[in-house]
């Protein structure tokens, strides 16, 4: 074929804000579509970004490898099979999985891209951003790590982020007082408006740890943390005795150029008995399954909202990806290639 397949690659570890400074613009031959038995030849329609993005570019160990100087940035993304090996997945499907920063890619069979087929007649924005890896992340970290009962107070930083706002629903569905805590007055009005919070606490204009004070005076039950940092300290000085805290992220400082201090009140977890663990979403991959088929419940009772951040143009892709750090997005961060074809 002689069409061209353009690809971003990573060509430069950042140190402090990851940019588009640390990234190529290259020009491939398209995959050609003389297929594995299995695979699929796949037009990428849509990239999702997370910010665990950015720990996947540092050169250090971790659940997945590092991505490889040199080649196409790792990413997930919804897409449409153009040649088909694979009789589960004919011309016209739509899949979702790792597509990475390219507009043409090869999955399924035994390459290292699985990819799973959408459910009839689900857009490529609601795959990502309602039945992808950051719902799956608040479905198994809020239930499984947290567990959280009715009753029990539940504090969400980053709440009206992705995974967030979903941790915040279920958590309210599960009959819990809901606490989150965001940046800025339209986020925090939307968690209040849309997503039923009890409370909303602004980090930019209010002190969290008075207003945690003033909303949630007998303490807290259940904290969910994408944040961490000086938000993860102060939550920790507010548990409950046997409390539970679900470390999902720390994005206030992956960008930093040094280490922060950790909390320095790690004693209290001693103290009340408090449990505190880190989790990744993928050790949850043959549940996924079961996530799906609730939160589509949940979304069709009209228990489930979210927003879809959606911006276009291939050649803003890293950009879109800076976007989380700079505290721009409003909700699951996307960025559109290209329509489904019928």
């Amino acid at each position: 074929m002689s069409q061209m397949n353009r690809q971003w690659l990573l060509t430069a570890r950042p140190t402090g804000m990851i940019g588009p400074e640390h990234f190529e613009l290259v020009e491939t031959p398209m995959p050609e579509p003389d297929l594995d038995e299995g695979e699929v030849l796949i037009k990428v329609l849509m990239l999702g970004f997370d910010p665990a993005m950015r720990g996947w570019v540092e050169d250090l160990p971790s659940y997945l490898p590092p991505v490889e100087l040199g080649t196409p940035m790792r990413g997930s993304g919804v897409g449409q099979v153009i040649a088909s090996h694979n009789e589960a997945m004919p011309v016209g499907t739509l899949v979702q999985g790792l597509t990475n920063w390219q507009e043409y890619c090869i999955g399924g069979g035994s390459s290292v891209m699985p990819m799973q087929p959408l459910p009839p007649g689900t857009a490529p924005g609601t795959a990502l951003a309602a039945f992808g890896t950051t719902a799956f992340t608040a479905y198994f970290g809020l239930l499984d790590v947290g567990q959280p009962k009715q009753g029990e107070t539940v504090l969400v930083s980053g709440a009206a982020g992705a995974t967030g706002s979903f941790v915040a629903q279920i958590a309210r569905i599960k009959g819990c007082k809901v606490i989150g805590i965001a940046g800025g007055p339209e986020k925090c009005q939307w968690l209040k408006d849309a997503c039923h919070v009890d409370h909303a606490i602004d980090y930019k204009s209010e002190n969290i740890d008075a207003r945690l004070s003033e909303v949630c005076p007998e303490g807290i039950d259940v904290f969910f943390d994408n944040v961490g940092g000086a938000t993860l300290e102060t939550a920790i000085g507010h548990m409950r005795e046997f409390g539970r805290i679900a470390l999902c992220g720390g994005i206030s400082g992956y960008n930093d150029t040094e280490p922060a201090a950790g909390p320095s009140n790690l004693m209290d977890l001693v103290k009340f008995r408090i449990r505190m663990q880190g989790f990744i979403v993928i050790d949850y991959m043959d549940r996924f399954p079961e996530a799906a088929a609730q939160l589509a419940q949940w979304i069709e009772a009209g228990e489930l909202v979210w927003r879809e951040d959606i911006q276009e143009g291939f050649e803003n892709v890293p950009a879109t990806l800076q976007r989380l750090f700079k505290g721009q997005n409003q909700g699951k961060q996307m960025l559109k290639l290209a329509d489904p074809q019928p």
